[in-house]
């Protein structure tokens, strides 16, 4: 594969970013109740999923965004309408949920009913063609899918092998490579800022205390050998960052607890940003941000330090003062800002209304071009 580096006028993580999903509106959540009831057809719904993308990424560019997503809106799920796009697996539904902060989930999961696999035909390659058709010259289409560590069998998670029959190493090469192919056909189509959602790291410093629990260490040794691996064989010119996120839904969470545990882990990736959840008590402090800004990779961290959870709005001060304390430990050029996770991993979204969201966006928006020059 020949690689090639481009020029760009900005650069990814930008200093005011977006995670991701963004709040499905009434039109769209009635046009895919009516699918499912078969009273519309494929076409129609993707002509309203079209309709109601194209307003949301206008809407976004008039905010002032230089990178734009299509708010996840063909998906239910942040995760596993991707994983069922590949070959070999299966979505199901389960007896059960997950299992929030007081609350069960909507129940969905996926299996492993044959080799993982990369499918040329996944429907997120047609969702990102027609994203990236109708973003304007000087923004930049953002495509998200999850990490592979959050593929890994986990029976609460609702990931379960039924193929590999407990051969883990076929099974992370298999997924490894289904995803570099994945990741090389975005880039083909045109993608040049791609980002992974990853829950395991946020919810393994959760399981934790202070450092990782050993029955923990291989997972994480795996999860570092599958990203590195996908980003060591993307092309130069392609932005990879990771959002880690410890659960979104309904405004609810699943894990709490500082990152320090998972520290040592998330230095050693590869990629050119994260995306950390810093927006309550949960996120613990920024002293694990020392770990990545002594790394010599040079990469920026996006502090999610405004709430998606709910709508409040953060006041100006107490977002200067966090980001002049996150800058105690990493240098205040390697720190961007952003809402703490996407407003909406599932199409249930948070306890917010649209106006609600874009004031979040806009209050981003309007700190960093006072923190940062070149903003």
């Amino acid at each position: 594969m020949v690689k090639m580096t481009v020029a760009t006028k900005t650069k990814f993580p930008n200093r005011f970013d977006e995670v991701g999903s963004l709040l499905r509106p009434a039109r769209l959540k009635q046009a895919r109740a009516d699918y499912e009831a078969h009273k519309i057809t494929a076409d129609e719904l993707t002509n309203v999923e079209n309709e109601e993308i194209r307003r949301i990424v206008k809407k976004q560019v008039e905010l002032g965004l230089k990178d734009v997503t299509d708010g996840e809106f063909r998906r239910s799920w942040w995760h596993l309408d991707f994983f069922a796009g590949l070959k070999g697996v299966q979505y199901f539904v389960p007896e059960h949920g997950f299992i929030f902060h007081g609350e069960e989930t909507r129940k969905g999961g996926v299996k492993f009913t044959g080799k993982i696999a990369y499918n040329p035909n996944h429907p997120f390659f047609d969702g990102f063609k027609f994203l990236n058709s109708i973003v304007p010259d000087g923004v930049t289409a953002k495509q998200t899918i999850p990490s592979p560590d959050v593929f890994f069998p986990n029976k609460d998670a609702e990931v379960y092998d039924e193929y590999y029959k407990g051969d883990f190493e076929a099974l992370l090469n298999d997924e490894i490579e289904a995803y570099k192919q994945t990741v090389q056909h975005f880039y083909d189509l045109g993608c040049r800022y791609l980002q992974i959602d990853d829950t395991s790291w946020g919810m393994w410093a959760s399981f934790s205390n202070g450092t990782l629990k050993p029955e923990l260490k291989p997972l994480a040794e795996a999860a570092v050998k599958a990203i590195n691996a996908i980003a060591d064989s993307k092309p130069d010119d392609l932005t990879l960052t990771m959002h880690v996120c410890k659960g979104n839904y309904d405004s609810t969470w699943a894990g709490a607890g500082a990152y320090d545990p998972v520290a040592d882990y998330l230095a050693q990736l590869h990629i050119d940003g994260y995306f950390l959840e810093y927006d309550d008590e949960r996120s613990g402090g920024f002293e694990p941000l020392k770990k990545i800004a002594d790394n010599g990779r040079d990469q920026r961290v996006v502090i999610g330090l405004v709430t998606t959870k709910k709508p409040q709005l953060e006041t100006e001060q107490l977002l200067k003062d966090r980001i002049n304390k996150a800058s105690q430990f990493i240098p205040l050029n390697n720190l961007c800002l952003s809402p703490q996770c996407g407003f909406a991993s599932t199409e249930e979204g948070n306890h917010l209304t649209e106006e609600d969201q874009w004031n979040k966006l806009r209050l981003v928006i309007k700190v960093a071009k006072s923190v940062w020059k070149d903003a």
